[in-house]
């Protein structure tokens, strides 16, 4: 019989989306079932990756009766299936499958870092995310950080012990998958038709972020940037790709004035596929505050864009400087500015696109992530025996 895997997420968009044809290529070698709040979203996930699921509400942010309630309902869920390894993703899921996997005797809990949302919080809030986070990873056999930049984030913070932590493989939680991924699967012609449909013209450079447009990803200093940027350069065009989180991370109110008012500013909100995006787009600019693994900057490498990204782990692992892109402080709108500014006098033939993608498939293909995560599995069966 195989062993039972159990992977947990929050939100089944993480464990469909983020981790998309993992969980079925994990199927093959283990019994693997997906657990996350919102049961009709979750089927779905099930269906996609030929999976069984069970759904257990969670909530995003700090609800401490309705987290005691899921750590609670996780237990019993444990104790039925008694799995060889739980297998978590994002904070809540992460706290709530530690505590209970703990409780039920898994003997492999282990739990995914793809970012820490604490390193922007402070004071009494910035205290008790510390103490969740000790708390999951001490209830955890181990930690695997997405990026080595955040494993030594980790250590700094003493969250937990060196032993404990693995980045796998080169980092990234799920690779990418170049073959979907590929400047070559847009004609002319289709990028032509979404310029016009965007109001873009032929000769507009065309600055592009996909992500969440909240003040951590660096948007409020992104729209100031290009609101100085458009004021020296006639053909601009600011692409945003993403969906406000007013209640958890607003912008300012001037930023969203300008991205509003602003025709050059152009916000398609959120899509469910980003590629002809990046297809006519020129440069990825990415000014987060923090991220763990970012998918976006694999996603745009691999559409052989040229990334102007923070310094911050993860971007600063895949970006190499001069090479597939440049990488700048971070909350800095005049650094960025002068990015943006250089860029757009630059000849484009001078720089080398072909390298932005063949980088990515080099390290970061999917099918090599999952076969490393694979090893780690099997790893733990070995020690087992």
């Amino acid at each position: 019989m195989k062993k039972k895997i159990i992977r947990i997420t929050t939100v089944p968009q993480s464990l469909g989306g983020l981790l998309t044809g993992q969980l079925k290529f994990m199927k093959d070698y283990y019994d693997v079932i997906g657990i996350s709040s919102n049961e009709q979203v979750l089927k779905n996930v099930g269906v996609k990756e030929g999976i069984n699921v069970i759904p257990l509400e969670m909530t995003r942010s700090i609800t401490p009766f309705k987290d005691l309630k899921a750590i609670i309902d996780l237990y019993k869920i444990l104790k039925k299936e008694k799995p060889f390894i739980v297998h978590s993703h994002t904070p809540k899921a992460g706290m709530v499958a530690m505590i209970a996997s703990k409780f039920a005797r898994v003997p492999n809990r282990l739990h995914t870092i793809a970012g820490l949302p604490l390193l922007e919080a402070t004071g009494l809030k910035r205290t008790l995310l510390n103490t969740v986070e000790k708390i999951t990873y001490g209830c955890a056999t181990k930690i695997y950080p997405n990026s080595y930049g955040l494993k030594k984030i980790i250590l700094e913070e003493r969250f937990t012990i060196d032993k404990k932590l693995k980045v796998i493989g080169n980092g990234s939680s799920n690779g990418i998958d170049t073959s979907i991924f590929d400047p070559k699967l847009y004609t002319e012609e289709q990028k032509k038709q979404l310029k016009k449909s965007l109001n873009i013209n032929d000769n507009d450079v065309i600055y592009t972020f996909v992500g969440r447009l909240v003040k951590d990803k660096g948007i409020n200093e992104l729209v100031a940037a290009f609101n100085q940027l458009e004021k020296e350069k006639e053909n601009v065009k600011l692409l945003l790709v993403g969906a406000y989180e007013s209640e958890l991370d607003p912008l300012s109110p001037d930023t969203l004035l300008f991205i509003e008012k602003n025709l050059n500013i152009i916000n398609v909100g959120w899509q469910n596929d980003v590629r002809p995006y990046f297809s006519i787009s020129n440069f990825l600019t990415f000014p987060s505050y923090r991220e763990g693994f970012p998918n976006v900057v694999l996603q745009a490498s691999a559409m052989k864009l040229y990334s102007i990204v923070t310094d911050i782990n993860g971007c600063n692992e895949i970006i190499i400087e001069g090479l597939n892109g440049t990488i700048i402080p971070t909350k800095n709108t005049k650094v960025l500015y002068t990015k943006m500014f250089n860029l757009h006098d630059k000849n484009i033939a001078d720089i080398d696109l072909e390298k932005c993608r063949s980088l990515i498939i080099e390290k970061y293909e999917r099918t090599f992530v999952w076969k490393k995560l694979l090893e780690e599995y099997q790893s733990l069966e070995n020690e087992i025996n």
